[in-house]
């Protein structure tokens, strides 16, 4: 090796080494500033933080499916909200039997809404256990929904190779084909799972929640520590992780990865289904309802380290609260327009991007 051959390596490592370190600090200061936030969310705005933490539940598990997706097929599936209204609207049909005719809703003889006690209001919460049954099968069918857009448009797209645009310009497509079909069999007005007003209840610090928005916190936090266990105390998981990792690797390791996909898209189906489920029981049912959430996921993965999946949970978590706690922000003497909160996750968006790509897990994008 020649001197200059020498101090031309000599070089890229010191730089590489400052890059290394950079990576390092702006980690620190990121971590800082997103547990001082938080504390100080907490703090002065305990009812928005807590608030938050009810929305960012249902985020994190619409970003834990998202990162799956990612992780293993390598691309940003920008169907992803939609699905989840598809789910939330599919519940809806098994709840009620009911789509959109010339002048009135068109009804099923039969729904689940029919059975006896079946809208009777399960203690404090406003629905019966007629809507957790609906919720199962729109599990089932946004799962084999999945699978079936796969095999009919990604795997195709996966054997010529396609770069990553084509995957994104693809899922772009069935997004807005979804949300065409919702407008056609269930308008554009809004729907309720359950109608009626009912009242909050007061927890300490102040703190006012409904028993749904219990119920609905609860019910994240449970599959995502499902969703944890599969990734990391099964045999199942191991495999989707490796594949992840190094798909070449993984083949050559004997795992099938056509298998291995399948199950992908039923595990963060059943994610997309139940959390636009939960989505719509705090706000309502609505077509382009998935379209405005696609961003606050997007960005909950990114700023947790897309392809990470307890990344994807922290990060929903901060983004939520940071959008419901700016209500209360102020500027030029004036209060933030609550119309404005999808706004926050826009600019936490290009933050991350521009000071560390790698998000709070480290993982790259």
């Amino acid at each position: 090796m020649t001197a200059l051959a020498r101090a031309r390596t000599l070089a890229e490592t010191g730089w590489q080494g400052l890059r290394y370190r950079a990576d390092a600090i702006a980690g620190v200061v990121l971590w800082a500033l997103v547990l001082s936030f938080l504390a100080g969310a907490a703090v002065t705005s305990p009812d928005h933080f807590a608030v938050g933490l009810v929305v960012g539940s249902v985020y994190a598990l619409a970003a834990l499916g998202l990162t799956l997706i990612y992780g293993v097929l390598r691309f940003a599936n920008f169907a992803h909200g939609d699905l989840m209204m598809l789910g939330a609207y599919v519940a809806y049909f098994a709840l009620t039997g009911a789509v959109l005719g010339t002048r009135r809703d068109v009804q099923l003889p039969r729904a689940l809404d029919s059975l006896p006690g079946a809208t009777e209001r399960l203690g404090d919460l406003t629905f019966g256990y007629g809507l957790p049954l609906a919720t199962a099968v729109a599990a089932v069918a946004l799962a084999l929904l999945c699978i079936g857009l796969d095999r009919a448009v990604y795997r195709p797209l996966r054997r010529r190779r396609a770069g990553v645009v084509i995957f994104a310009v693809a899922s772009l497509g069935l997004a807005i084909g979804l949300r065409s079909l919702m407008l056609m069999l269930w308008g554009p007005n809004p729907r309720l799972y359950v109608e009626g007003v009912f009242p909050a209840h007061r927890f300490p610090f102040g703190v006012l929640l409904k028993s749904d928005q219990v119920f609905t916190f609860a019910v994240a936090v449970a599959l995502a520590g499902l969703v944890y266990l599969l990734l990391f105390r099964t045999r199942l998981g191991k495999a989707m992780r490796a594949l992840a990792d190094n798909p070449d690797l993984a083949r050559v390791s004997g795992i099938d990865t056509e298998r291995i996909v399948v199950w992908t898209w039923v595990v963060a189906g059943a994610l997309i289904a139940v959390a636009g489920v939960l989505l719509a029981l705090q706000a309502q049912l609505n077509p382009q309802l998935g379209f405005v959430i696609l961003l606050p996921v997007f960005a909950g993965a990114i700023l947790g380290g897309i392809g990470h999946p307890l990344g994807a949970l922290v990060g929903a978590l901060v983004v939520a609260v940071a959008q419901e706690s700016s209500v209360g922000w102020e500027f030029f003497g004036r209060q933030l327009d609550p119309t404005y909160k999808p706004g926050v996750a826009f600019v936490i968006l290009i933050a991350i991007l521009l000071l560390r790509p790698r998000g709070l897990m480290g993982a790259r994008t």
